[in-house]
């Protein structure tokens, strides 16, 4: 038998799944930007201004919890003390490297009854790409024994945001990143796809082959497509021949057309436009409808501007007709793309359970 905060490996009796993130959320998690973390660094300034108007963004809809380095607790607070918005923003002094929590956080899972758990994956900064991991490898035990969940931590390297679920047992994913060598090289197909299945409660996987060209992420799967409901896929579709995304692009609409779900339906295909292609300091910049974030009644989509501005209007159109009752809201997506990501992954959502979280959250961190 374990106790609440004990991970389970193997758990014999881990009946837990992983929510669509479309479904109520508690609250949403960010990290906040350190500068000595940031490709580049001298942007600190303008990443940290894209930070705080995600965090606001997600404060109208639900409430955001902060994870920020401990030195820097009194800075951030007077950035967010005098903004008013409609739903708390709780600071959490803890500490950290890197701010993309959907990789280096836990992924909630809930049980039959509402009772939320959490993955704890190993992080080696996408393939140790980056030094210090070892630190955000130590945020979601941290997370997770504070918030008092049942967690499993299962023995492979993984990123939050390389894989969707649709809530009904069906996994989307890409081989390029699940299958390089820099994450789980001694580990095969088949036990890679027995551990998602026991841990995020899912049945089917769908592999696509790659993901964008220049995403440092090695393929991550929330650049390029995700679900919008049970058998309906939104995907990021290039329609340029000459471009090197158009036969990835028509790749991913190959597999997914044949694809079927867990239940054995056959998906419904939305396709939303690339935006032009831009380039930084000489790499291409994987600029991503796609990575966009669910929040309480509302989804917050990252926009491009300039030479993009059509295919921002044609995105939001899109989105907003697919998600009639939802607040569309466009963020900056130019804000914090060149450092390597967009709004999903920094954030990380809590799913709403049978017992509120936040205040164990709160009593933790009063004095």
């Amino acid at each position: 038998m374990t106790t609440e905060n004990t991970p389970l490996v193997p758990p014999p009796a881990w009946h837990y799944a992983m929510p669509a993130e479309w479904t109520e959320h508690e609250c949403t998690f960010v990290s906040w930007p350190l500068q000595s973390s940031l490709v580049y660094p001298d942007h600190y300034a303008d990443v940290c201004l894209g930070y705080a108007t995600i965090i606001t963004a997600i404060a109208a809809f639900e409430p955001v919890v902060v994870l920020v380095q401990p030195q820097e607790y009194e800075t951030v607070y007077t950035r967010f003390c005098a903004v008013p918005t409609s739903f708390p923003i709780i600071l959490w002094p803890l500490t950290h490297q890197d701010a993309w929590l959907r990789d280096n956080g836990p992924t909630f899972v809930c049980d039959a009854h509402g009772h939320v758990g959490g993955v704890r994956w190993q992080f080696n900064a996408w393939g140790e790409k980056y030094p210090h991991w070892e630190r955000d490898n130590a945020v979601a035990p941290a997370l997770l024994e504070t918030l008092g969940v049942p967690f499993y931590a299962p023995p492979i390297v993984m990123e939050g945001g390389s894989f969707h679920v649709d809530g009904q047992r069906t996994l989307l994913t890409t081989t390029q990143c699940l299958l390089h060598p820099s994450r789980n090289p001694t580990i095969s197909v088949a036990e890679i796809t027995a551990l998602l299945k026991q841990a995020l409660g899912v049945d089917h996987l769908i592999w696509l082959d790659e993901g964008w060209h220049g995403d440092e992420t090695d393929g991550h799967i929330d650049n390029v497509a995700c679900f919008a409901a049970p058998g309906t896929v939104l995907l990021q579709v290039c329609t340029d021949p000459l471009d090197p995304h158009y036969a990835l692009s028509q790749r991913h609409i190959q597999t997914l057309t044949h694809a079927r779900d867990a239940c054995g339906r056959a998906f419904s295909l939305l396709a939303l436009p690339q935006p032009p292609a831009r380039w930084y300091d000489g790499k291409r910049l994987t600029l991503s409808y796609i990575n966009f974030s669910f929040v309480n009644d509302g989804i917050l989509v990252p926009v491009f501007g300039g030479d993009a501005s059509h295919t921002d209007r044609e995105t939001l159109r899109i989105l907003r007709s697919t998600f009639p009752t939802r607040k569309v809201v466009p963020v900056d997506g130019m804000a914090i793309v060149k450092e390597g990501g967009n709004i999903h992954c920094i954030t990380q959502q809590l799913p709403k359970g049978n017992r509120p979280l936040l205040p164990r959250l709160r009593h933790a961190l009063s004095p």
